[in-house]
């Protein structure tokens, strides 16, 4: 196999607000902590165990607006996109090391604005937003629209 592959899905719940950080020429860039958990019984004590591991998150351009708008600390969302590996010097001299995941698509599974709607309303559907990031580099991200346009046509 002469290819290579760096993909990562993601479900979890978002950890803290969505943080933006803005740039000269109107791009900017979205960051947040996103918890995964893994649940299993102990065999030994019979007593259930929960592990949470933490995702660095970053959402560039629209895709980070939207998800300052639409997304609150503990909403559920799917991410999909792939690792990066950063460095930098630190305050203190040390060089540091952070892996993040860098969204290429995500679905908003819960926010907490639906969930009280439906909570209100007893409505057991629930909906979700998509949106997938371009692949051009053009630094300009619009959300995926899935109607069809209509025809004209005389009949």
């Amino acid at each position: 196999m002469s290819g290579t592959l760096n993909k990562v899905m993601l479900i979890g719940h978002l950890g803290d607000e969505v943080k933006m950080h803005y740039f000269e020429g109107g791009n900017c860039i979205g960051r947040f902590p996103l918890a995964t958990n893994e649940t299993y019984t102990n065999r030994q004590t019979g007593e259930r165990v929960t592990n949470t591991d933490w995702h660095n998150i970053v959402v560039r351009n629209k895709g980070a607006e939207i998800c300052e708008k639409y997304l609150s600390k503990g909403d559920k969302v799917y991410v999909e996109g792939r690792l990066k590996n950063r460095q930098w010097q630190g305050e203190d001299g040390n060089t540091r090391y952070t892996t993040e995941v860098h969204v290429q698509d995500f679905t908003f599974l819960t926010t907490k604005k639906e969930s009280m709607a439906n909570a209100q309303s007893s409505d057991s559907g629930s909906s979700s937003s998509n949106y997938h990031e371009p692949s051009n580099n053009q630094g300009s991200a619009a959300p995926i629209d899935n109607t069809e346009e209509e025809d004209d046509l005389p009949f």
